[in-house]
Formats: structure tokens, sequence, C-alpha cells
């Protein structure tokens, strides 16, 4: 009878196997695999939703004999049950309040500077959002309708709370599977990307030593997020709520009056959201929510669409090392994706491979940055089409 939530913990503890031993993003996988087993032990009702016991009794008043005879009760509703913990955590989620403060924390500790010197490498992050498009239609094509297409597709941006925010926006019965194949590929980057980035790129584009960056004022990295936050949400308003979040948290760090509003959004704001935000999502991962076909079908689609991101950056990058004056190594297409910073890193990696004085991290973070916009973004077309 409980084979399912049997099968649920093992993957609860191989996940806690993977963060703990592996170093699989373990901020994130440890609290949604222990969510994760927490809701799936027998009787456990740490999810449950509240009760309340409803005692029907006739109406005593003379004044209201007729009502009485007529069926209307009066009903005593003292007798009330409170849910599980991790419902009224899962509020949080439902109601799309922790990903935002997410967005907040990432913004506080994000450098744009990179972005702003090379303004080229944004295009590098929009190309990395093209397979949220692309396995869009692939999830129409296996069946889902275009709420789940939606936030199946958003996998491949490689950004959980934006998976998990467009999820509960259109899909909250998915929100389970697509949280868990969200994250668990993101801790998958440096395995999945750099056989892809290697298929993909010749020794020579491989050791492409790139030019020094520009310095970039304090006053540039003011305007940046308050000119970015005016235009997106003039454009595209159903952004707003991630873009305004993430350029605040940006804010906040470069504006230089802010520090203790900044030290909080990155770090204890964060990591108290980052526990709450992952120990309720894996709580969504029961055995009988979980264990279908549709649920693998999620995670063979998101694996296509972070593979596809990840080729289309790198392939944007080839093109435009064509045509640029500046050469332009292509390893760095493939931190398009908004796994902040650890894609940059696996560029950065895999250059130092073929050559290792070659230094591409910051060139690198030009991209991944812009690729945490551009996810944003496409969550806002989404949801401006299908919400």
């Amino acid at each position: 009878m409980y084979y399912k939530q049997i099968i649920m913990i093992g993957v609860g503890c191989l996940l806690l196997y993977l963060a703990i031993n592996k170093g699989f993003e373990p901020l994130l996988l440890v609290p949604i695999a222990f969510g994760m087993i927490l809701t799936n032990l027998p009787l456990s009702d740490i999810m449950s939703h509240p009760q309340t016991l409803l005692n029907m009794h006739p109406i005593d008043s003379k004044e209201a004999a007729m009502q009485a005879q007529q069926g209307i009760w009066a009903v005593d509703i003292k007798n009330k049950f409170p849910g599980g913990l991790l419902h009224y955590l899962y509020q949080g989620d439902e109601l799309g309040i922790f990903p935002p403060l997410i967005f907040m924390g990432v913004g506080a500790m994000t450098d744009f500077g990179p972005l702003i010197a090379n303004p080229k490498s944004l295009l590098l992050g929009a190309a990395a959002q093209f397979g949220i498009f692309f396995t869009f239609i692939g999830a129409i094509f296996f069946g889902f309708d275009a709420q789940a297409a939606s936030s199946i597709g958003i996998i491949g941006g490689a950004d959980g709370p934006t998976s998990i925010y467009l999820a509960t926006k259109l899909k909250p019965e998915l929100l389970g599977p697509i949280a868990v194949a969200a994250y668990s590929y993101m801790a998958l980057v440096p395995i999945i990307q750099p056989p892809i980035m290697r298929a993909l790129t010749s020794e020579e584009e491989r050791n492409i030593v790139m030019d020094q960056l520009r310095p970039v004022s304090k006053k540039e990295k003011i305007i940046f997020p308050i000119m970015v936050t005016i235009i997106v949400s003039l454009i595209l308003p159903s952004a707003a709520t991630l873009i305004g979040m993430l350029m605040l948290g940006n804010l906040f760090k470069e504006c230089g009056v802010t520090d203790r509003l900044s030290k909080t959004a990155s770090n204890e704001l964060m990591n108290i959201v980052t526990i709450f935000l992952g120990i309720s999502v894996g709580a969504t991962a029961t055995g009988e929510a979980f264990l279908t076909w549709q649920t693998f079908k999620i995670f063979a689609l998101g694996v296509i669409a972070f593979s596809i991101g990840t080729a289309s950056g790198v392939i944007l990058a080839k093109i435009m090392n064509k045509f640029s004056k500046n050469p332009i190594n292509p390893l760095i297409g493939s931190a398009g994706v908004s796994a902040v910073p650890m894609a940059a890193r696996v560029s950065n990696k895999v250059g130092q491979q073929e050559n290792p004085g070659n230094f591409l991290l910051m060139h690198a973070m030009g991209p991944n940055v812009a690729g945490v916009i551009g996810s944003a973004v496409a969550a806002g077309v989404l949801l401006s089409l299908f919400g």
C-alpha cells in the first residue's frame, strides 16, 4: 500500500547523498530532499490541510422555530484542526512570495559589471532561453496544455525560483516534479554542460583568449538596475515582480548607502527563504503525485530544455565571433543559462582545461547574469500569454 511512499523516501535519500557526498547544490537539495522524506512518512500529516469539524444543531430560538422546521440549522465551527507545518510554509510558494524574495537575494549578490562592460553578452543570455520555447512546443506535442508546457519549458532557463514562480501561477499541481527537475539540473550543470560545449566547439575556439573588460563606474552600476526595472516593467508588466525584486537587491548592493539591507537580503533573508522554499517544495513530491508517467515526461523534457539552452548560447557565441572585432570564446555562451555563478565557473573550467592561462570567468559572468534577466523575462512572456 505504501510502496510509492517508500520509493519517494528512497529518492529523497538519494538526493541527500548527491547533495552531501557529491556537493550537488546542497543548499537547495538538502531541504528539498528532507521535505520529500517528511511528506512521504506514513501518518506524518506534516503537509495536511487544516480541517474544520462542523457541529450541526437546530436553531433553538423560539422566534426562529419556523426556520428550524424548514431545515435551517446553526453551525458550531469551534472544533478546528490545524494543518501541518509544511502546509503553512507552502503558502509562501503558492502565493508567489518566496521566489521573488530569492530573486532579491540573488540581486544583492550579483555584479552586473561584466554585462554592463560588454552589452553584447545580453544576446548570449537571450539565446540560452531558446531552450524554454523549444521545449514548450515539445511539451504541447506530448499532450500537455499550454499552462503545463510553459511551466515545463521554463526549466530550460536553469532558474529554480523562476520555475517555481511560474508553476505556482500556471500549473500548481505540477510544482513538485518541476521544482525537483529544475534544481536537479542546476546541480548537474558541471556534468551536463561540458560534453555539449566540447561537441560544438573546436580546440582552436576553446583556446581563444578574450580581451580584458573595461572598468565599470559606480554610477553605471547604480543606474543599471533602475533603468532595467523601468524598461522591462513597461514593456512586460507580468515580469515586474521578478525583475523588480532582482534589481532592488542589486541596488541595495551598488548604491553604497544600504549595506545592512544588502547583507540581510543576501545572507539572513536569503538563507531563511531558501530553507522554507526548499522544504515546502520537497513536501509537494508525494508518492501519488510524483510517481506518474507525467513526471518522467517532465524530467525528460527538462533535460532537453537545459541542453538546448546550453547549445543555443554556444552556437550564437560562435556566430558572433565571426563578425566581432574582438575575439569571443564560444564557451562563454553556455553560461547564458541562469545558474549563477555555477555555469560561468564551468565555462572557465572547460577553457582552462585547454589553456591553463585562459581566464574566462569574468567574461562568462556577463551572459550568466544576463540569463537571470532573460529567464525572468521569458517567464513574464509565458505568464502574460497563458496566465
